[in-house]
C-alpha cells in the first residue's frame, strides 16, 4: 500500500506539473486595453496579428537610423517595464521592437506550447523586415527570450545575434530544480543549445559572474557550440537583471553595433 501510495503521489505530481507549467515558467503583467504606454523619445504601440491572438509591442525610433534592434524579453513583467530598455539602443542609432509575449501586457490569448512562441516571433520579425533589409536587424534575447531568439536566428539571416543571460536550454534549468520529472513532460524545452550551431551570423553573448538564476557556464557551453564568429562577454560581479548598469556593458555594445554600417542611400521604409 505505501508503495502504492508513493506511486500514486509521484504521477499526481508529474501530472500537475505538466498541466500548470506555464504558470512556473511564465510571470506575465497583464494591461489594461486602454492602458497608455509613457516612455522617453518617438515609439508608437502597435498590434501584430497572429494565430489566434494579437501580439501587443512597442516600436522605438532612432533620429537616423543605422538598423533595427529585435528584442525579446525576459519571463517576468511586460511592455509597462520592458519598454526602459529601448532607450540603450535607440541612443546608439537603432530603432527598437520589443513584443509581448501572448498574454503578456495587452497581447491577447496564451501560451499553449513552445512553437506559439517561435511562431509569433516570426511575424515579429517579418514586420520589420518589410522596413530594413535583414542584414540591418539585431535579434536580441535576454534569458528567456534567449532561446526563442537564437530559434529565430538560426530560421533567418540577420545581421547578429546578441544573447544577455542566455540558459544552456529550458528542458536543464527544468531538470535542475525537479530532477524527478521526466524531460518529456516539459512542453518549453527551447533547446538552444541545439539550434545555436546552425545560426549562420555572428553570436555575441553577456553574461555575468555573479548570476545566481542561470550560472555563467552556460554562456561558455553555449559559446563553444557556436560554429560563426563569436565572443562571450563576461561581466565580472554582474548578476541576472543588472549588466546594462555597468560601463563594460555598455562600452563592449557599442563596439559590437558599430559593426553595422549603413550603406549611403539606403531607404528605410516607416
Amino acid at each position: 500500500m505505501i508503495a502504492i501510495g508513493a506511486i500514486g503521489g509521484y504521477l499526481l505530481i508529474c501530472a500537475t506539473l505538466y498541466m500548470y507549467q506555464e504558470r512556473l515558467i511564465f510571470y506575465p503583467e497583464v494591461l489594461a486595453p486602454d492602458f497608455s504606454f509613457t516612455f522617453p523619445g518617438r515609439f508608437e504601440a502597435i498590434v501584430l496579428p497572429c494565430d489566434g491572438a494579437v501580439i501587443s509591442a512597442l516600436y522605438f525610433k532612432a533620429d537616423h537610423p543605422k538598423g533595427a534592434v529585435l528584442y525579446f524579453h525576459g519571463n517576468a513583467g511586460s511592455l509597462r517595464s520592458w519598454g526602459s530598455v529601448a532607450v540603450t539602443f535607440v541612443e546608439r542609432g537603432y530603432d527598437v521592437l520589443i513584443p509581448d509575449y501572448r498574454g503578456y501586457g495587452k497581447s491577447t490569448g496564451r501560451i499553449a506550447s513552445e512553437q506559439m512562441l517561435h511562431d509569433d516571433a516570426a511575424v515579429a520579425y517579418q514586420y520589420l523586415l518589410v522596413r530594413y533589409p535583414e542584414d540591418q536587424i539585431v535579434v536580441y534575447g535576454r534569458s528567456i527570450g534567449s532561446g526563442i531568439a537564437t530559434y529565430l536566428a538560426k530560421s533567418h539571416r540577420p545581421r547578429m545575434l546578441i544573447l544577455e543571460t542566455p540558459y544552456f536550454s529550458m528542458k536543464e534549468i527544468v531538470r535542475q530544480h525537479y530532477p524527478f520529472v521526466p524531460g518529456t513532460l516539459l512542453k518549453y524545452p527551447l533547446r538552444t543549445d541545439l539550434w545555436i550551431g546552425d545560426v549562420a551570423c555572428p553570436v555575441y553573448l553577456f553574461h555575468g559572474t555573479s548570476d545566481d538564476l542561470i550560472p555563467h557556464g552556460a554562456s561558455e557551453r553555449l559559446a563553444a557550440l557556436v560554429t560563426t564568429e563569436h565572443q562571450l562577454i563576461t561581466i565580472v560581479g554582474g548578476g541576472h537583471n543588472d549588466l546594462g548598469t555597468f560601463a563594460e556593458y555598455g562600452q563592449e555594445l557599442d563596439r559590437i553595433l558599430r559593426m553595422i554600417i549603413s550603406s549611403a542611400g539606403t531607404t528605410v521604409r516607416l
